[in-house]
């Protein structure tokens, strides 16, 4: 078998990312079960109208929480996919060659499911340690009981989709010319196209090799982009609801939006890094200082990381100003809510000051790169 488990168990990102969307979604959707029971005993108008806003606001959590980090997942398990065979090309190549078919050589990839249904299991169990607070704040009359049918839609079904969404992928990448992987280069299409690209457009070396950086790796763009957006939207939500709805809120969005942030932003970096130790081992040889190699490398994703940083603002205004709007209804002494500039400053200034550090403490790194190292290999 080609994919062996600790492949599956090098994959804690997408664990990461599933247990905090499960944390999320199974307090949510365990509240909204509860609460149904009690429906029928409501009588008084107010009341109903204000049951009505809290099942609206745990659906479009649930939707927006749980569709967001999805997403997030297959992109991820996308990518490391990808980067597992075209760091395999050789060893697939042999089997290939050895009359092994692709759909035989992809369902050793079902192990990168693994991940999700260990993330998927622990958010659903550590979300039953916090329950009894998150029933206190959202509401003290609702009797908590433990619903065994979401272990069934939110660890056992989202851990099947994903192991057959990894077969059927990486079946789809390993359609390649059989000499292709034997002789580990991509595709002649691709570089026929890459080729076309450069000869396109003549600039400087340094500048092409940022951009090359870059459109090479279109998930990492993503990645850092999303690293951005959970810093920027969960740590300005957090001020917000430290006014709006509990401190228990507040603090369940810090840790989870420095979480995403840390997890997707390593996971680019060192990725880019290792990706390209070779071109700069060249660099350096050829006498090119430390702060152009980290320019061509790390450098060109900085606009990404603001522009995630951008949409994580109007997100969660616009998120949060949806959920006022619907608690408004419900009673007449809850706020309009404005957009609060004070926190966008201070969440600004610290993402620019850990942004800015943790590149560069990646870019001492470059520093250690030796190109007799990278020639022996």
């Amino acid at each position: 078998m080609i994919i062996q488990i600790k492949d599956g168990i090098k994959l804690i990102a997408i664990s990461i990312i599933s247990c905090c969307a499960v944390f999320v979604c199974n307090l949510f959707m365990n509240f909204n079960i509860d609460i149904a029971r009690i429906k029928g005993l409501i009588s008084n108008p107010e009341v109903m109208t204000f049951y009505e806003a809290q099942l609206t606001m745990s659906r479009v959590t649930c939707a927006v929480s749980g569709g967001c980090l999805l997403l997030t997942s297959v992109i991820m398990l996308f990518f490391y996919i990808k980067h597992y065979i075209d760091s395999h090309r050789k060893e697939l190549g042999i089997l290939k060659a050895l009359g092994y078919s692709n759909i035989k050589i992809a369902k050793g990839f079902w192990v990168f499911g693994l991940s999700v249904f260990t993330g998927c299991g622990l958010g659903f169990a550590s979300s039953y340690a916090l329950m009894p607070l998150f029933y206190k704040v959202m509401n003290p009359d609702v009797p908590m009981h433990f619903n065994i049918i979401l272990a069934l839609y939110l660890v056992i079904l989202p851990a099947v989709f994903f192991c057959g969404l990894a077969i059927i992928y990486s079946c789809k990448k390993l359609k390649r010319p059989v000499l292709d992987l034997l002789r580990d280069r991509e595709s002649s299409y691709a570089g026929k196209k890459r080729r076309k690209e450069q000869k396109d457009k003549e600039q400087s070396f340094i500048q092409d090799l940022k951009q090359a950086t870059v459109k090479g790796r279109p998930a990492l763009m993503f990645f850092i982009a999303l690293a951005s957006f959970c810093y920027s939207s969960m740590m300005q939500m957090s001020f917000s609801m430290d006014e709006l709805s509990s401190r228990m809120f507040a603090v369940i969005l810090i840790v989870i939006g420095i979480i995403l942030a840390c997890t997707t932003l390593f996971l680019a970096i060192i990725t880019v890094v290792n990706a390209n130790t070779r071109s700069i081992a060249i660099m350096q040889a050829f006498g090119y200082s430390w702060k152009d190699c980290s320019g061509a490398i790390l450098g060109g994703y900085r606009l990404l990381a603001y522009i995630g940083f951008a949409i994580g603002t109007i997100y969660q205004y616009l998120l949060i100003k949806s959920m006022v709007s619907i608690f408004s209804k419900t009673s007449a002494d809850i706020p309009e809510y404005k957009f609060d500039t004070k926190s966008f400053v201070v969440v600004l200034i610290s993402f620019v000051i850990i942004y800015e550090l943790v590149m560069r403490r990646y870019s001492a790194r470059i520093k250690k790169i030796s190109i007799k190292e990278i020639m022996l290999k």
